[in-house]
């Protein structure tokens, strides 16, 4: 996959630095840490196009690109936040523009936003190709379980080539990662102010971490839902069935329930269904919990 790098305005970073510390600022810093992003991102973005289909390529080398824009323009950003006001530290205390300083402080707040935005744009560019996996969908644990793989290799992969590189502070014949990944990798660390920094961030792998946990609580709800021997329960005015094969808890009247009944089965979640003649939503926990609220005697 082709990485094109957004330029940095490094006059800016120098400046945003020399504003807020004492130590001098390293020339290609900021570049360098903004080419190591990429580059960790791109490692993801090609482990994940392995599992879909070429015709999705274009599309997610195009979105990369446009992720790789925007996390410049992040990056340029934050350091002319950073030229707009001293540290105190710098400044020193008397007659220091406090009210400048705040409105800094939210203008850094508000690009610390953009850039958790920018990080949900890179999770949807990494799903491109997988799709959502609806519980509806007879074959949504087989599927899920196909996913949750993925994941598990994916955190692998991360962790393995951060150990790699810990290990031998190069990432030349690291299993898993393309040779031209590598280099662009190393090319980027070399020139960072912190060389020990790991290819991976903490972040990323908390990121997929959560999501393999996500994936496993779904699995295991539909494994329960499956194993259920009950076909549900009768109630003053009605009856609950647990429809396996459509994955909905429904339930049937024997009557016309009045207009409060029927706001407290939408505020619940329950849809009127005409094609069954049933008031029903999604076979889960949840499902089986609203359906015991709402009709209790």
């Amino acid at each position: 996959m082709k990485v094109n790098y957004y330029p940095i305005n490094e006059a800016a970073a120098k400046l945003s630095k020399e504003m807020s510390s004492f130590s001098d600022y390293i020339t290609g810093t900021a570049t360098a840490n903004y080419h190591l992003m990429i580059d960790n991102a791109a490692v993801q973005v090609e482990a994940a196009k392995k599992n879909v289909d070429p015709e999705y390529y274009g599309k997610i080398d195009a979105m990369f690109d446009r992720y790789a824009k925007k996390l410049a323009d992040y990056i340029n950003r934050d350091n002319e936040i950073g030229t707009r006001c001293p540290s105190v530290m710098i400044a020193g205390a008397s007659n220091f523009p406090v009210r400048k300083k705040e409105k800094q402080i939210a203008a850094w707040r508000r690009n610390a936003e953009y850039y958790e935005m920018l990080q949900k744009y890179l999770q949807k560019i990494l799903s491109i190709g997988s799709g959502g996996i609806s519980s509806d969908d007879a074959r949504a644990a087989e599927k899920l379980e196909v996913k949750l793989k993925d994941l598990q290799q994916q955190q692998e992969l991360m962790k393995s080539v951060n150990a790699y590189y810990r290990k031998h502070k190069t990432l030349e014949g690291c299993p898993g990662i393309s040779a031209e990944t590598a280099e662009r990798i190393k090319s980027s660390i070399s020139n960072c102010y912190n060389r020990n920094t790991p290819p991976f961030e903490a972040w990323q792998l908390s990121n997929n971490n959560a999501n393999i946990r996500r994936i496993k609580n779904r699995i295991e709800q539909l494994k329960a839902i499956s194993a259920m021997t009950s076909d549900g329960w009768v109630f003053n005015g009605g009856r609950v069935e647990l429809n396996k094969d459509a994955n909905r808890i429904q339930l049937f009247y024997d009557e016309k329930p009045d207009a409060d009944i029927r706001a407290n089965l939408k505020s619940h979640g329950f849809r009127w269904a005409p094609s069954y003649g049933a008031w029903q939503r999604m076979l889960n926990e949840n499902g089986i919990y609203a359906a015991k609220e709402v009709t209790k005697n």
